[in-house]
C-alpha cells in the first residue's frame, strides 16, 4: 500500500515539475484565442441566418414563377407593403439575393481568416504548454 501512496505522489510530483510558467505574452495569447472563438460562433450563427434567409428568397422566387403577370405582388420594404408589378418584384428579389449571396461571401471570408489565426495560435501555445492546455472549441 505504501508502494502505491508513493507512485501517486510521484506521478503528481512529476506532473508539477513539467508546469510551464504562463508568461503574459501567453495569457495575451490565449484571451485573443477566447474572443476569436467567440467572434467565431457570431459569425456561424450570421451564417446559418443567412442561409434561411436565402432559403426563404428561393422558395419566394419560385412562387413569384407561377404568378401571372397582371397581377400586383405585395412586396415587404422595411415594416410596410407594396403593390409592385411582377417584374418589378422579381427584381427586387433578386438585387435581394445577390445582397445576401455577397453577404454570406464576406462571412465566409471572415469566418476563414478567423480560423487561420486560431490555428496558428494553437500551434503556438501546443507548443509552449503541451497537453496542459485545451483548445479544443
Amino acid at each position: 500500500m505504501a508502494s502505491i501512496m508513493q507512485r501517486r505522489m510521484l506521478s503528481k510530483e512529476d506532473e508539477a515539475g513539467d508546469e510551464v510558467e504562463v508568461r503574459r505574452e501567453d495569457q495575451d495569447k490565449i484571451n485573443k484565442f477566447s474572443r476569436l472563438h467567440q467572434r467565431e460562433l457570431v459569425l456561424k450563427e450570421e451564417l446559418q441566418l443567412k442561409g434561411k434567409e436565402k432559403e426563404e428568397l428561393d422558395d419566394i422566387s419560385t412562387e413569384l414563377e407561377l404568378a401571372d403577370e397582371d397581377e400586383k405582388i405585395r412586396y415587404k420594404i422595411g415594416d410596410a407593403y407594396f403593390h409592385l408589378p411582377l417584374e418589378q418584384a422579381q427584381e427586387m428579389l433578386g438585387a435581394a439575393t445577390t445582397r445576401i449571396d455577397e453577404e454570406t461571401l464576406e462571412l465566409e471570408e471572415k469566418l476563414g481568416s478567423i480560423h487561420e489565426e486560431m490555428t496558428q495560435l494553437k500551434v503556438e501555445l501546443y507548443a509552449r504548454f503541451g497537453k496542459q492546455i485545451n483548445l479544443e472549441t
